[in-house]
């Protein structure tokens, strides 16, 4: 989806990674060896540049099988209509040898696993059975609420297939042999298998390569995808043996042509130029002139200007002028004064003299 950007794997850098891989796994496991099959998984660890907005799951089909002989897979089927538990399994075991699929050690009726894995043991003792869980595609949406959730914690959650398939051999190759990488919304970063340690160099080169090309064609983001691709196994540190660049990150540098200065000009351009600055300083003389003059204009006339009479509007009352009220106070405050002289300037004990009968 959207422009991206090409990841190139330097070859001779992946399989240097790959053989330092196994000689590291070669000399952790001398004389320790207490199975004949002692084979590690080795996974890539794809770290993105940013969080996924939406979770994914993408299979990814691989040149070279990337499980050995000895894993055993179990195959989830249908019940078939008007047979037995046992008459199922026995149908679909036909049914494989007929189309010539060996992958699948195990075949479970869904009816099976309804009644005899129930219990919560039963669950985990399935689940440390086997390495690798196919499903019918037509019980897929059935399966999650009976095999619980331990399931999706280890990665073991069953493939779908589907068993009415002309093609079901090569069907179940590529989703036995193949890889898958579950891409989460959480964080950046997700895990696919590729190989084990049994595989040579070139298979497991190969195998990356396929890998990291399928992941960031399938994948669902919009630019650069990959920041860095480690190689690892089980017990060991991570390799890195791809490394993204930054250049989607830095602005591009200026060309020659935005460095270089402006062309210069000929004399005839720069008279037009000085003749038409001349103009312009004129112009603008004659505007600050013209403001000059109004300013003095107004600040005379604001010398000029005689106080107006704003009216105060009251509530219920009809407005009156604030000329007036202040008047009314300056009579009010000069009979109290002349009030106040009157009792000063009379002497004491002077008064009316009564009238004589």
């Amino acid at each position: 989806m959207g422009d991206k950007m090409q990841v190139e794997l330097d070859h001779s850098e992946v399989r240097k990674a790959v053989l330092a891989l196994q000689a590291f796994l070669k000399t952790k496991s001398a004389g320790k060896k207490l199975f004949t099959d002692d084979s590690q998984k080795i996974s890539l660890l794809f770290t993105l540049w940013r969080i996924p907005k939406e979770a994914q799951t993408i299979r990814i089909p691989l040149p070279h099988g990337q499980r050995t002989a000895s894993e055993e897979v179990c195959l989830f089927t249908r019940d078939e209509p008007q047979m037995t538990a046992d008459q199922t399994e026995r149908f679909y075991k036909k049914l494989m040898t007929e189309r010539g699929v060996k992958n699948v050690t195990e075949i479970i009726p869904f009816k099976v696993l309804k009644t005899e894995y129930k219990p919560f043991e039963a669950k985990r003792r399935l689940l440390g059975n086997f390495d690798m869980f196919l499903s019918d595609d037509r019980i897929r949406r059935r399966l999650p609420s009976h095999i619980g959730k331990h399931f999706y914690e280890r990665k073991k959650e069953p493939l779908s297939v589907n068993l009415q398939s002309k093609n079901l051999a090569r069907d179940i190759q590529k989703l036995v042999q193949g890889t898958s990488v579950r891409v989460n919304n959480k964080g950046s970063c997700c895990m696919a298998r590729v190989g084990h340690s049994g595989m040579t160099a070139d298979e497991l080169t190969e195998n990356i390569e396929a890998a990291v090309q399928t992941l960031a064609e399938k994948i669902r983001m919009k630019g650069p995808v990959l920041k860095i691709v480690h190689l690892k196994s089980e017990k060991s540190v991570a390799l890195p043996i791809y490394t993204s660049d930054l250049s989607h990150l830095i602005r591009p540098k200026a060309t020659e042509a935005e460095k270089q200065p402006a062309t210069e000009k000929t004399p005839k351009d720069t008279k037009e130029t000085s003749a038409e600055d001349g103009e312009e300083k004129a112009k603008k003389r004659k505007v600050e002139e013209k403001e000059e003059n109004d300013d003095d204009k107004e600040e005379k006339e604001d010398d000029e200007e005689i106080p107006q009479l704003v009216p105060i509007v009251t509530e219920g009352k009809k407005p009156q002028l604030q000329r007036k009220k202040t008047r009314s106070v300056e009579k009010k405050h000069s009979s109290i004064l002349l009030k106040m002289t009157k009792k000063a300037t009379t002497p004491k004990g002077k008064g009316k003299v009564p009238k004589v009968k």
